[in-house]
């Protein structure tokens, strides 16, 4: 059976990378050591939904269960994210389908650990043309834009969003520690 799912609105944005260096403080013990990976706080965010934050714990907390895929157009991206366990794939498809939304209302959920990559999609959504089919095969999602800055985030995006799928917080850690310089 195949459940099919097409949309063609604006841009899909798993969130990713950190804000500031000032998270990093957020991110671990009291000591600077290890991930709060009970609490997750920094999924959580000033314009956050607790519904929102809770998608992306169950993502992060599973990740060893994603897999993805990307391709680079020169005018955008082809990702393909999946996984093997229904609730993670539950999760994905409301995350990205809620991030596309939230991108077109120019409605930024402001997440502590957001990447500032995704800063120009909320500022210049109305720019980007996305297809999203939900498949057996998994969430597949083709951004388009005539617009170059736009083009070169989604590509930076859809590395730092397949870093986390491979490495899970550890990949949000070492964004962060790049970021603030160390």
């Amino acid at each position: 059976m195949r459940n099919i799912l097409s949309v063609s609105i604006l841009v899909t944005a798993l969130v990713a990378g950190p804000v500031s260096a000032q998270m990093h403080g957020h991110m671990h013990g009291a000591d600077g050591t290890g991930h709060d990976v009970a609490n997750m706080p920094g999924l959580q965010g000033t314009n956050a939904a607790p519904e929102e934050s809770a998608e992306l714990a169950v993502m992060f907390r599973r990740f060893q269960t994603m897999s993805r895929e990307v391709e680079n157009l020169p005018n955008g991206i082809r990702t393909v994210t999946r996984s093997n366990d229904p609730e993670v794939m539950d999760a994905l498809v409301s995350h990205v389908v809620g991030m596309i939304d939230r991108v077109g209302q120019k409605d930024d959920p402001k997440i502590f650990i957001q990447s500032p990559t995704l800063d120009i999609f909320f500022a210049r959504g109305d720019r980007i043309l996305s297809e999203i089919d939900v498949t057996d095969e998994g969430v597949i999602v083709t951004q388009t834009s005539d617009d170059p800055e736009l083009v070169a985030a989604m590509h930076e995006h859809a590395a730092e969003v397949t870093a986390m799928v491979e490495q899970g917080m550890h990949a949000v850690h070492i964004m962060m520690m790049r970021r603030a310089g160390n």
